[in-house]
């Protein structure tokens, strides 16, 4: 029997697991996402030592994280189109080397002014770093397996909350506050070589036009409306100017550009909105903006209930919240594993359920609730969380195809960090005035205690919420069901 024609053999099959290079890809990009996300974290612990150090209010050295974190959602928008334009790797190489500078700049600041504007320097290459691993690690391990990478790049963002406090509170207690920016430097010189020996060169495509427009609508409207959002928590209400004037001008912005994005005449818009047209994306989207809101809102608290009604040290309070990057971390490879063989669908709905179990149990805590009771409650609430928010980005990313990765893992991004701070300013609010309206002179402790549950309880109804959009996300292996005539251009 002679063999089949060379053109009519059938493409060798992907491994179903992991290769060495594609482990060695995620190793760059965990390296790399570690260094942006618990830079959010770290300096948390700091502020009180910022305000000691420069003279200064508790609103002024707000601005060392708030910053930051403006800088990083303003960058993300642009990382699609320069990823295209410049290729991943040299970009990449780029984001560590700005945020290694922007943290060598930080810890040589000699005023608070001069570290807000290294912190922004510090966001703009921290931006960057979380969506083009993402890219770079979904291109490496093929849409087969995408569950299994978003699995992978979960890990830092379980141990940012938690690693962050602890880390920051003993470099501080141990060293100063210095080393919560220096640390940075010899982990970013230490990413920096990983990343150039590891990663693979890519194929940029030069000829692709920038959406200046695009740019000078989007980055600015974003970063306006996070400002203004970020505001509510000090002004404690969404009537003050402060938050309503750069919130409308920002979704002013915002709006002008989803015109604009969906024209025919801009080919090649700055973030991608006919991903839209895409079915299973659109329902990720909105489950992953309902999951933010909710769980980055009441993650807030967690430790705020520590130390606040408890009395703990920072970071005291980020080893209590150790059982939850625990269960975290033994559901998110299975988690992965079974998107991609079944489907992310049936994994988030499961997941949203146990994470909704979890916050219920600690949305019943008291001012003496033991922590062991309250362990398990956070323990739970991993394995429901492991279970959520990587499947939720597996179902986004599996159906588009290697040119158009880029782009949905952007919007993912921006979605993301826009929810999550949505979510942390409504979770403020609500702790602000049940602690203006709720705590008496008789057991100020207690009553305390009583508005972190009622808190609680609404982000428990609003996880629950998640099990709407999830309840369309596929529910079988994925097809690259996408109408390529929808992405001319890309």
């Amino acid at each position: 029997m002679t063999s089949a024609p060379e053109t009519e053999r059938p493409e060798p099959p992907v491994p179903d697991k992991l290769d060495r290079h594609t482990l060695l890809v995620a190793g760059v990009v965990v390296l790399g996402a570690i260094m942006s996300i618990l830079d959010i974290t770290v300096v948390s612990v700091a502020l009180r030592t910022f305000e000691r150090e420069f003279d200064a209010s508790t609103a002024q050295v707000a601005w060392t994280m708030t910053a930051y974190t403006l800088a990083l959602a303003s960058v993300i928008p642009l990382t699609g189109w320069a990823s295209d334009r410049f290729g991943t790797k040299r970009l990449y190489l780029a984001a560590i080397v700005l945020f290694a500078a922007g943290s060598a700049l930080c810890a040589v600041a000699t005023s608070l002014e001069m570290l807000v504007a290294f912190r922004v320097l510090q966001g703009f290459g921290g931006g960057m770093l979380v969506p083009l691993g993402m890219t770079i690690l979904t291109r490496a391990a093929g849409p087969e397996r995408i569950g299994r990478v978003m699995a992978v790049m979960g890990i830092p963002m379980l141990l940012g909350p938690i690693a962050g406090p602890i880390l920051g509170g003993a470099l501080i207690d141990n060293a100063s506050w210095h080393w919560i920016f220096l640390i940075n430097v010899p982990i970013g010189a230490l990413a920096l070589v990983y990343s150039y020996k590891v990663l693979p060169s890519d194929d940029p495509t030069p000829s692709e036009s920038f959406d200046w427009l695009g740019m000078i609508l989007l980055s600015p409207g974003l970063a306006l409306f996070l400002y203004g959002i970020s505001s509510i928590p000090e002004t404690g209400t969404i009537a003050a100017t402060k938050v309503l004037l750069p919130a409308l001008v920002g979704l002013a912005l915002i709006a002008a550009f989803v015109p604009w994005a969906l024209s025919r005449r801009n080919i090649h818009p700055l973030v991608d909105l006919r991903l839209f047209a895409n079915r299973t994306l659109t329902f990720a989207v909105i489950a992953m903006t309902l999951f933010a809101i909710a769980f980055f809102g009441a993650s807030l608290l967690f430790p705020q209930y520590y130390q606040g009604v408890r009395g703990e040290s920072a970071m005291m309070a980020g080893l209590l919240l150790a059982p939850q990057g625990i269960g975290a971390m033994i559901t998110m490879p299975i988690a992965g594993v079974l998107s991609d063989k079944i489907g992310p669908g049936k994994i988030v709905m499961a997941g949203v359920a146990v994470l909704t179990i979890g916050l219920g149990l600690y949305a019943t805590l008291d001012d003496s609730t033991s922590y062991w009771f309250l362990g398990l409650a956070l323990f739970i609430q991993g394995l429901g969380m492991g279970a959520t928010m990587m499947p939720i980005m597996s179902a986004a990313l599996q159906t588009l195809r290697a040119h158009t990765i880029a782009r949905g893992s952007t919007l993912m991004n921006i979605i993301q960090q826009v929810a999550a701070s949505i979510g942390t300013a409504i979770f403020s609010v609500l702790l602000t005035n049940g602690v203006k309206n709720d705590i008496g002179p008789a057991d100020p402790v207690g009553d305390l205690a009583g508005v972190f549950s009622s808190v609680f309880w609404v982000g428990t109804l609003m996880v629950l919420l998640v099990l709407i959009p999830a309840f369309f996300l596929p529910r079988k292996k994925a097809e690259h069901d996408i109408d390529p005539t929808l992405l001319a251009g890309h």
